[in-house]
C-alpha cells in the first residue's frame, strides 16, 4: 500500500504541474453548466433538483475521461519512462493502482468544483439532498469505470490518440448496451434473459438507478468489479509489454 501511495502522490502532483488539470477542470465545468442550464432546461422545468446535471454525465464522461486516461500509460511508454518506473522497488499492481487512483481522485476534484450547483438548487427550493448525494456517488463510481477502461486501452498502445479512440468506442458500447434503442433491437427475437444480461453491463442502467436515489449494493458491486477487471487487464498488458 505504501508503494501505491508513492505512485499516487507522484501522479496526482503531475497533473497540477502542467496545464492539463486546469484545462480539464475548466472544460468540465463549462460543459456541465451548458448541459444543465441550457440543454437540460434547468429553469423551465420548475423543479429544484440536479437531475438535468446528472443525466448528461455519461455522455460528458464519454469524451472527457478518455482524454484524461489516454496519457496514463501511452505517454509513459512513448517517452520510455515506464521502464524507469518499473525498475523501482514497486510491483506492477502498485503502479497500475496508484496511477488509476490519482486520475480518479483528480476527477473527483473536478466533480467537487460543481458543488455551487448543489448550493444553487438549495437556494432556489427544497431539493432531496439525499438523492443529489446519491447522484454524485453514482457519477464518481461511473467515472472510475470509464477510467479503468481507459487505463487498459492506454496500456495497449504508445499512441495517445489511438488510446483515446479505442477507449471512446469501448465505453460507448458499455453506455449503449442499456439504451432503449439497443434493447428494443434485441427484444423481438432474443430471450429475455439475454436482454437483461446486456442491460446489466450498461453504465446507464446502474448509474440511473443510483442517481435517482436508489443506492443498491448490486450497482456499487458492478462498478467496483468493472474497475477491478479492467485494472487487472491493465496489469497483464504492462507485464506483457515489460517482457517484450
Amino acid at each position: 500500500m505504501h508503494n501505491t501511495l508513492v505512485v499516487f502522490r507522484r501522479e496526482l502532483s503531475s497533473y497540477f504541474t502542467t496545464p492539463i488539470a486546469y484545462v480539464f477542470i475548466v472544460i468540465f465545468l463549462l460543459l456541465s453548466g451548458i448541459f444543465t442550464f441550457y440543454l437540460g432546461n434547468f429553469f423551465s422545468r420548475g423543479q429544484a433538483d440536479l437531475q438535468p446535471f446528472f443525466n448528461f454525465h455519461p455522455w460528458l464522461y464519454l469524451f472527457l475521461i478518455p482524454a484524461l486516461a489516454m496519457r496514463l500509460w501511452a505517454e509513459e511508454r512513448k517517452s520510455g519512462s515506464v521502464e524507469l518506473l518499473l525498475t523501482l522497488p514497486i510491483s506492477i499492481g502498485d503502479a497500475v493502482l496508484g496511477k488509476f487512483l490519482a486520475a480518479w481522485i483528480f476527477t473527483a476534484i473536478a466533480l467537487f468544483f460543481t458543488f455551487p450547483m448543489w448550493i444553487t438548487v438549495n437556494y432556489l427550493g427544497n431539493p432531496d439532498n439525499a438523492v443529489i448525494f446519491a447522484g454524485y456517488l453514482g457519477s464518481f463510481l461511473m467515472a472510475g469505470g470509464f477510467l479503468a477502461i481507459g487505463s487498459c486501452m492506454s496500456a495497449l498502445t504508445k499512441n495517445q490518440v489511438i488510446a483515446f479512440v479505442i477507449t471512446v468506442v469501448v465505453c460507448l458500447a458499455f453506455v449503449l448496451s442499456g439504451f432503449p434503442l439497443v434493447l428494443d433491437f434485441f427484444s423481438g427475437w432474443t430471450p429475455q434473459i439475454i436482454i437483461e444480461t446486456i442491460s446489466s453491463f450498461s453504465f446507464l442502467t446502474h448509474f440511473n438507478a443510483i442517481s435517482k436515489g436508489v443506492i443498491d449494493l448490486r450497482d456499487i458491486i458492478y462498478f467496483v468489479t468493472l474497475m477491478a477487471f479492467w485494472l487487472f487487464l491493465t496489469a497483464i498488458l504492462i507485464e506483457m509489454k515489460k517482457a517484450d
